[in-house]
């Protein structure tokens, strides 16, 4: 098993966090796992993306050059994204601020109302959570209840209204694929 992720967006739309999460969620299942984070001089606002890779075999390099998977949590991410994705890969759109289609009929396409969705939660800042939750379903690469785990381990000084929240949102993200 091998999944190559690209997660990517604006600065404060964690997406360094997502990156993390999976990355953690891998490990917890004994997998081999590496993450590489990437963000431009500006924190929020600016870009920001990162790599990871979840491996049943050892991971030898953090580089992506043709991930299997992106998430686009932003126009700019996916127009600088989209052609570097392999065939018969995943891309994973933030359809709330994204208007476009995706350019490709050699890749799944999930559409994710992440940002609405967040807004219907009553916190935008569990988008990500909403896009994370999607391409948990999707990929099946980690298990939701693992995420579950790394997300109360990452978050375990906030409150549990925060840790539910999240979970609620990768939940929702998670019934965009399942139905």
């Amino acid at each position: 098993m091998l999944d190559e992720i690209i997660i990517a967006g604006f600065g404060g739309q964690g997406i360094l966090l997502m990156g993390r999460l999976i990355a953690y969620a891998g490990m917890l299942e004994g997998k081999h796992v590496a993450w590489m984070p990437s963000y431009g001089p500006e924190m929020r606002g600016g870009t920001a993306n990162c790599t990871v890779i979840i491996s049943t075999e050892e991971v030898a390099s953090p580089v992506v050059p043709n991930p299997l998977t992106l998430i686009a949590m932003n126009q700019p991410s996916l127009d600088k994204f989209e052609p570097m994705v392999e065939k018969n890969g995943i891309i994973i759109v933030n359809q709330s601020l994204i208007y476009r289609t995706v350019n490709r009929d050699d890749v799944q396409v999930v559409q994710v109302p992440a940002n609405d969705i967040a807004n219907e939660l009553g916190n935008l800042r569990v988008a990500n959570m909403v896009a994370l939750g999607s391409y948990i379903a999707k990929s099946k690469s980690i298990k939701m209840e693992t995420i579950f785990q790394a997300l109360e381990k990452t978050l375990g000084k906030k409150s549990d209204k925060i840790i539910a929240l999240n979970k609620e949102a990768l939940q929702r993200g998670e019934k965009i694929v399942t139905g």
